[in-house]
């Protein structure tokens, strides 16, 4: 296969960056997406230019570290039906020719640090202000000692599986990092371990969320759609609920 890619290309977070063009030949239709960009980066290395910065990590669909955007489309809609991870697209889904403009993810509170990658760090905060769960340390519980119905432990592992790679954020149109947040908030919200800092755990996440520059979100249900792990819109409303909750329970402050 004949690849040609745009790429963006930026030295660092306070210079101006601009789509360049590469071709590429002999290219399998078995690689992934990275395999890919692997190849590209040996041929310029090979004509000392320098190469694309690109995250990856597992390149096995866990991590959520290979955060591009594909022709448009947060780690590229090819692999139905279920969106999937970069590392995990293969070049079958483009044809013989194919121009493919690749991009980082781009939103306020994910600054570029080089080409396409960019700082995620603002999700380690709001998971940070989030604090602790209540539980006691010593010997393991016995396993029927603390219930949990299991619609709710459902709910609480469908939400759990986020990776937090930011895809969410990269497809709303403001920015909003609304469904990661309500993953994690929907997560214990849903378990025994989660109910002590419940209303806390929300407003402070909440609030976390919208100082590290994330937009409102206006359930376009972009985010939900572009989902690897499939986490659905119905979190944000967990989350909406929980918070509305919160303003009636307490001053907000730690014991």
């Amino acid at each position: 296969m004949k690849i040609t890619c745009k790429i963006w290309r930026q030295a660092n977070e306070d210079a101006a960056g601009s789509m360049v063009t590469y071709q590429l030949d002999n290219v399998s239709e078995e690689m992934s997406f990275l395999e890919m960009l692997d190849m590209l980066n040996e041929q310029l290395t090979a004509e000392n230019q320098e190469p694309v910065a690109f995250d990856s990590d597992c390149r096995e669909g866990i991590c959520g570290m290979c955060g591009i955007v594909i022709n448009g489309s947060p780690h590229g809609r090819y692999e139905s039906p279920v969106p999937t991870t970069t590392c995990q697209l293969h070049m079958r889904n483009f044809a013989d020719g194919a121009v493919i403009e690749i991009e980082p993810w781009r939103a306020g509170a994910f600054p570029v640090i080089k080409d396409l990658v960019v700082d995620r760090s603002a999700f380690d905060r709001i998971i940070q202000a989030g604090g602790y769960i209540s539980v006691n340390t010593g010997s393991a519980p016995e396993a029927h000692s603390t219930p949990a119905p299991k619609r709710q432990a459902d709910k609480a592992f469908d939400a759990a599986t986020c990776i937090g790679c930011g895809a969410c954020v990269a497809a709303c149109p403001n920015g909003s990092g609304m469904l990661f947040t309500s993953a994690k908030i929907t997560h214990l919200a849903n378990l025994p371990q989660g109910q002590p800092e419940r209303p806390l755990r929300v407003k402070a996440m909440v609030a976390a969320h919208d100082e590290n520059g994330f937009g409102g979100c206006q359930n376009v249900g972009e985010c939900a759609e572009v989902c690897p792990k499939s986490i659905p819109l119905e979190s944000i409303a967990q989350l909406n609920r929980d918070l509305i909750a919160s303003l009636f329970k307490g001053d907000g402050k730690r014991a």
